[in-house]
């Protein structure tokens, strides 16, 4: 077997003044990623491999983690940063570098791509230092602490959050990592795991949430509804206020997770967020599902559960539980493979695979800790889906790969209804979208020369996702039908080449909102 090359940075970073880094490299290059292979959410959209391929370094300090990332050849260089010992405002300084933008006081993670993050030796503590994920992709953080980080007091790192994320981030997946705080709001502490402004496709998994007035949300408020795609899947959340999560549009998958003592409220589906949540183990809490604190209603599906010693508060303005017999109210489709333990075996089992240090054991689906193989990790197929419930539920965009020919491109169509835009389609932002004036309508994307397509994907806003009936997808110059069917999500087609592609809604179950409509030649 050919060892991995490992830069030590720590040990040796010069004129950290300057940003500049030394370091001394083994003779062999390639090294493994993280410890298995990406699950949930993140496994979508082209999947979540983090710096698997690339050079590994070791760090000792966060100058030493921001010096790794600075002194790649690219902002898009694969890297795997190994991090051993207790990383806070002493050794985190800002560093500067072609492949980077980093500050002093918090690890940041900015206009990057292709990183893994991942605990050693001893074990990786940030203390009261947070991680800051920011206009970036393909980011993997497995088996570190991150404790008391705070936005009050002294010392504040990354606006009180131990993980956020925000403006257009995908794919990151946090795995067996333990996240920490010493108290609520007042005490100087925020969110757990925050995502807003346009978040998308983050799994959290094996993880440990506790002492903390907020677990995490996902939108900053009623407004950010670009977020979504994410799962959370066998975590501990205990002694948590609320917000495990607070969702405010898109759509979840919450399953196989262990809630202990929360005590105001749990996952808060709101603004028409979607949850699937299954199999879950909720003990000694209250309200632990619902609408709770606004008049903007979320949705969840529920199955295989176990409530106990749940208390539940009485509906009234601004707060809607889903018990005391939680019910579905909506149907939440789930596009990637994934097994279910029993609830009534979650909390043995989220024990002995959850939080940082914990050897990275995984559940096999069967109630069985298991030791995943080491090596790069892959958007590979996990087991079997679950059964589908009696519904049929609604689809969900299926995410595409490959360049997205609609950016930069021009667009039109049928009609706009008031506050919308047919360039909102093609920005890449899932907070603005088109409609047409009533139920049906026509919007295309076109370009001044001729352009081969053969697959396109349209993206409902949130809060309207299933409302798309049937449709046509129509060349635009010639009339010619490509294809024709019913919900939105990838369409595939013969390739042709055509200066204009048009997407023809037909009918709807109410106005379409289409907040992105994304081309690809292959």
């Amino acid at each position: 077997m050919r060892r991995p090359v490992v830069l030590h940075l720590s040990a040796v970073l010069a004129t950290a003044a300057t940003g500049a880094a030394i370091a001394v490299a083994l003779p062999t290059p390639q090294a493994s990623a993280a410890v298995g292979s990406a699950t949930g959410y993140a496994t979508q959209n082209g999947g979540t491999t983090g710096g698997a391929g690339g050079q590994t370094v070791r760090a000792t300090t966060g100058t030493a983690i921001h010096a790794a990332l600075c002194t790649r050849a690219s902002s898009s260089t694969p890297i795997v940063i190994q991090v051993e010992g207790t990383i806070n405002h002493g050794n985190t300084s800002k560093v500067s570098g072609g492949s980077c933008s980093t500050a002093d006081g918090v690890i940041e993670l900015k206009q990057i791509s292709n990183v893994t993050i991942v605990g050693v030796g001893g074990g990786a503590v940030f203390d009261q230092l947070g991680i800051h994920i920011r206009d970036s992709r393909n980011i993997i953080i497995q088996n570190v602490t991150i404790r008391n980080v705070k936005k009050s007091g002294s010392p504040t790192s990354n606006g009180g959050d131990a993980i956020g994320m925000e403006s257009n981030v995908r794919n990151v997946w946090v795995d067996h990592v333990t996240l920490e705080a010493s108290g609520g709001e007042s005490e100087g502490f925020d969110g757990l795991f925050d995502m807003k402004d346009n978040t998308q496709y983050v799994t959290l998994s094996y993880s440990i949430l506790r002492n903390s007035g907020r677990g995490g949300l996902v939108g900053s408020s009623e407004s950010d509804l670009s977020n979504g795609f994410i799962t959370y899947h066998h975590n501990l959340y205990e002694n948590i206020d609320s917000r495990t999560p607070l969702l405010r549009g898109g759509i979840a998958h919450v399953y196989n997770n262990h809630y202990v003592s929360l005590h105001e409220s749990g996952i808060n589906s709101r603004a028409g967020a979607r949850a699937k949540v299954d199999n879950n183990y909720f003990r000694n809490s209250k309200d632990v599902l619902g609408t709770f604190y606004t008049s903007e209603r979320g949705y969840w599906q529920v199955s295989g559960n176990i409530f106990d010693n749940v208390t539940w508060s009485a509906p009234g303005t601004d707060n809607y539980p889903a018990g005391p017999n939680p019910q579905s109210n909506t149907t939440v489709s789930i596009p990637y493979p994934y097994s279910l333990d029993g609830a009534g075996c979650v909390p043995d089992v989220v024990r002995q695979t959850a939080g940082a240090h914990t050897g990275l054991k995984v559940s096999d689906g069967n109630c069985s800790p298991q030791t995943p193989t080491p090596g790069p990790t892959s958007p590979t197929p996990g087991p079997t889906s679950p059964t589908p419930g009696p519904t049929s539920p609604t689809p969900t965009p299926t995410p595409s790969s490959g360049t997205n020919l609609s950016i930069g491109a021009g667009s039109d169509g049928s009609s706009k209804a008031d506050g919308t835009s047919y360039g909102n389609v093609r920005d890449g932002n899932m907070s603005t979208y088109w409609s047409p004036v009533g139920s049906t309508g026509s919007i295309s994307i076109k370009w001044g020369s001729a352009t081969t397509v053969s697959r396109i994907n349209i993206r409902e806003a949130s809060g309207s996702v299933g409302v798309i009936g049937s449709w046509r997808v129509l060349n635009g110059g010639t009339g010619a039908v490509l294809a024709s069917g019913s919900g939105a999500g990838v369409v595939t087609f013969a390739p042709t080449a055509l200066t204009k592609v048009t997407f023809e809604i037909t009918s709807s179950t109410g106005t379409p909102r289409v907040a992105e409509f994304e081309t690809y030649a292959g």
